[in-house]
């Protein structure tokens, strides 16, 4: 604990007289000019939870759990808290608190869209597509058609429909252009998956590029954007795409791999620099970048065994196509194709529709013993 309330112990990333400092500032403020004022700590919870996705930063995780320390450990919490704590526990992988919590809202409020979304999320990120696509119907009235779509769409883009959601969600996206940036944002985030999965690469890049033109720093989006061109080896650009955004590990690694390709001599400092992250995190015990640092140790370090350790350690949390390339590209690279087994298992048994996934399913499947 600091000494006093001017020791500093930590400084965020913001100078003075930036927007996101002023506002964080004068929430900070309110809540401590009243420190049981739960709509000041859920408006702060919020933008520290909110910065997450923006800045790829963990620690706002901690700043957003002490704005709602005094509601934290109440059972049950109030809905909005309980919300939030669902969402922090998801991000850190705690997904069976996470879902805890969201089922007991849920029951008693089936009407919380948020809830609704989120959980539908997990039950994706999870593999358990039945109960991801149940909750994605049921959030039809409650929230946009738009984000109704865009869930639908998810579940099946990875179980063997991703043509036809993909024209759906187009379809619904064009009847909607009131529809909120945000919305449009995340629904163009959608159909760049899926056309990516179905080979249509510059049709992905489109959905990309105009997911960006909103002007909403979205870490997810820049990820993917960011990968679709590390695949056509157009480091370069993800460079110029990534620029001053080395705070964010998911990023981070990005860059460090475009660096790589083009033989800068500032990848190896930035590649020291990644380790260092991946090992601090290993040290407060988060796991929450495995499927990153099992991209690391394949691809920079030339490690697939332990590559393959720690894709397969993510494999039992995270079952996203994302999740089953990096398994399958550590099997291939480390000749374990028995250690590939689960995955295998996934691509078949959801149907998804990626050639690539397929191609790697095959030849791990092939070499078999």
């Amino acid at each position: 604990m600091p000494d006093s309330d001017q020791q500093v112990l930590e400084r965020l990333p913001f100078r003075p007289n930036d927007p996101i400092a002023r506002e964080l500032s004068d929430l900070r403020a309110r809540l401590k000019a009243n420190p049981n004022d739960i709509d000041s700590a859920i408006r702060l919870a919020r933008r520290y939870y909110g910065l997450v996705g923006e800045e790829g930063d963990p620690r706002y995780l901690g700043y957003a759990e002490a704005a709602l320390a005094p509601w934290w450990n109440l059972n049950p919490p109030p809905e909005a808290v309980q919300i939030l704590r669902a969402s922090i526990r998801q991000f850190r992988h705690d997904f069976t608190g996470s879902l805890a919590d969201l089922d007991a809202v849920l029951a008693r409020n089936p009407r919380n869209a948020e809830a609704r979304i989120l959980r539908a999320i997990i039950h994706i990120v999870q593999a358990r597509y039945p109960q991801a696509a149940a909750d994605c119907a049921a959030l039809d009235g409650l929230v946009s058609p738009v984000v109704s779509a865009g869930c639908g769409a998810m579940v099946d883009g990875l179980t063997g429909k991703a043509a036809a959601a993909y024209d759906r969600l187009t379809t619904v996206l064009d009847q909607h252009p009131e529809a909120s940036p945000s919305d449009k944002l995340w629904a163009n985030i959608r159909l760049g998956e899926l056309a990516w999965r179905l080979e249509n690469t510059k049709l992905a890049e489109r959905h990309f590029r105009q997911a960006l033109s909103y002007d909403i720093t979205d870490g997810f989006l820049l990820a993917a954007y960011a990968d679709l061109m590390l695949d056509q080896k157009r480091a370069a650009e993800v460079l110029r795409l990534l620029k001053n955004r080395e705070r964010s590990d998911v990023l981070l690694l990005r860059i460090v791999m475009a660096e790589q390709a083009l033989d800068l001599p500032t990848a190896k400092e930035k590649a020291d620099a990644m380790e260092a992250r991946f090992v601090a995190s290993q040290m407060r015990g988060e796991n929450v970048h495995q499927q990153e640092e099992a991209r690391f140790h394949l691809y920079v370090r030339k490690n697939p065994k332990k590559a393959l350790e720690l894709a397969r350690e993510n494999w039992t949390v995270q079952l996203e196509p994302r999740d089953a390339r990096i398994y399958l590209e550590a099997a291939l690279a480390a000749n374990d194709p028995a250690a590939a087994a689960p995955v295998v298992g996934w691509v078949e048994s959801s149907h998804i529709e990626d050639r690539y996934l397929q191609d790697l399913a095959r030849r791990l499947k092939g070499g078999r013993k």
